[in-house]
Order: structure tokens, then C-alpha cells, then sequence
């Protein structure tokens, strides 16, 4: 494995488990713990921005240079993320299986596509 591999991998999984325990503690009623987690959880964010800025570096990559495609590529993974998770809102949460599994197809569907939009399409 490589150094840069690794060093993303343990910061990655550190930004993340600080961000889901953020989350939790701000979305979770009953542990009375909604300013701390939004700190927790910004924390985790800025923690993976700057894993994925050391990673870029450690590699020698060029920065990433902002396009209209790549801010439509952006917004679908955002939208088809959060569409999965309101899907599974309804279903699991608030008892509307079929109109859960609906928009939680819409959300997946729009993630697909983003395979397409970001690889292309060859023959």
C-alpha cells in the first residue's frame, strides 16, 4: 500500500466517523446533544476536505479546475443522495413504503447516471 493511500485511508475514516457521530448526536432528540454534534460534524467535513486536498498532493494531481459539468456532476450526486435518503425516510420512518421505494428509485437513478456523466460512454 501506498504512504498516500494509507494516510488518506486513516484520515477518511476518522472525518467520517467524527461527521456520523456529529450527525447523530444534532438528529437524535434524545441525547440533548444538537450544538455539539453540528460542531462534531463540521469538523468531520473540514477534516475530509483536508484529507482529499492532502491525498491530491501526495499524489502529485493537479488541482481540480470548477466546470459547468462538473458542478452538474456536483448537484446530481447531492439531489440523487438525498432523494435516496428521503425514500428511506418514508419507507422506514414514517410507514409510506410505496411512496419511499419511489423517490428512493428516483435517488438511485440519478446516482447511475453519474457513472455515465463522469466516465463517459465508450464502445
Amino acid at each position: 500500500m501506498k504512504k498516500s493511500s494509507f494516510v488518506a485511508m486513516v484520515l477518511g475514516a476518522v472525518s467520517v466517523v467524527l461527521f456520523a457521530l456529529g450527525m447523530c448526536m444534532a438528529l437524535i432528540p434524545e441525547w440533548n446533544a444538537f450544538q455539539p454534534g453540528v460542531i462534531f460534524g463540521a469538523v468531520g467535513l473540514v477534516l475530509g476536505l483536508i484529507t482529499w486536498i492532502v491525498w491530491r498532493r501526495m499524489e502529485h494531481k493537479q488541482p481540480i479546475r470548477i466546470s459547468g459539468k462538473t458542478v452538474l456532476v456536483v448537484m446530481i450526486g447531492v439531489l440523487g443522495a438525498l432523494a435516496l435518503g428521503v425514500g428511506m425516510c418514508f419507507s422506514m420512518v414514517w410507514g409510506k413504503m410505496v411512496l419511499g421505494v419511489l423517490i428512493g428509485l428516483v435517488g438511485i437513478v440519478a446516482l447511475l447516471c453519474l457513472i455515465p456523466l463522469t466516465k463517459g460512454i465508450q464502445d
